[in-house]
């Protein structure tokens, strides 16, 4: 799979793979946040593109595009514009990225990685075409509020997605009871979750050393069997965008 980035002239994109990490989970008690493995594995599930400079945008509450006022630090230009009004901050992304025939491009904010203030909007691209660079942009949800992204934060969020691929899903509910085999093996995990949160209270138990249980994380189920595809992975290691040699 071919993920191409082609920089207008005369600008720079600094993007990089996503990283793993996030402040708020590295704050938490003993990092536990990152047991949570598909947070993880979310986290690093595309390529960030970094705020290229230092932009501080506020916004009034009115409809207009001078209803944001937007600046740089020090005099300097900011990233971001007002451009369509309504609250919404715009990020000029400046390449026109290629994917494979029938592959898209999903364009979303930092994943996991709230902002007080403004949120990300989301958007899907056909990149297998399209001669046009895309804009990034946020939507505040309060107003009066001063919003700072530095220079380097991560502002915008990609990676590919097949191209009608969900409209081929047939989805369907049912009762848990209507596949036994599924059913048994989730009230064996359900009463060994129950079992572990209760020892872990109590000191010296098997629980309170393990401090949490590893069954997703290693792609086992609750009496330590391995059921997990053979694929399952604990970490992403996406490749970074590359020159290519003259």
């Amino acid at each position: 799979m071919k993920l191409t980035a082609f920089v207008v002239d005369g600008h720079a994109l600094d993007i990089r793979p996503s990283p793993a990490e996030r402040d708020w989970m590295s704050a938490t008690n003993q990092r536990f946040a990152y047991r949570c493995l598909p947070l993880a594995i979310a986290n690093a599930h595309g390529w960030e593109i970094l705020c290229p400079q230092t932009t501080i945008a506020v916004w009034d509450g009115g409809d207009g595009m001078d209803a944001i006022r937007v600046e740089g630090e020090n005099g300097a230009a900011p990233g971001a514009i007002s451009h369509f009004g309504h609250g919404v901050l715009t990020f000029h992304v400046p390449a026109i990225f290629r994917t494979e025939p029938g592959w898209d491009l999903f364009v979303a904010g930092p994943v996991n990685a709230p902002k007080d203030a403004i949120a990300a909007l989301s958007g899907v691209v056909e990149t297998d075409w399209a001669p046009f660079s895309f804009t990034m942009n946020w939507l505040f949800t309060r107003t009066a509020q001063r919003v700072r992204f530095e220079k380097g934060e991560p502002i915008c969020h990609v990676f590919p997605v097949r191209r009608g691929l969900l409209e081929k899903v047939k989805p369907d509910i049912r009762p848990l009871s209507s596949d036994a085999d599924l059913a048994r093996r989730h009230k064996e995990w359900s009463e060994s979750r129950e079992s572990f949160n209760r020892d872990l209270k109590q000191p010296g138990t098997e629980a309170r050393e393990a401090r949490w249980q590893k069954n997703y994380h290693r792609g086992e189920d609750a009496k330590g069997q391995r059921v997990g595809a053979d694929d399952h992975r604990t970490r992403l290691r996406l490749r970074p965008f590359s020159t290519p040699e003259k």
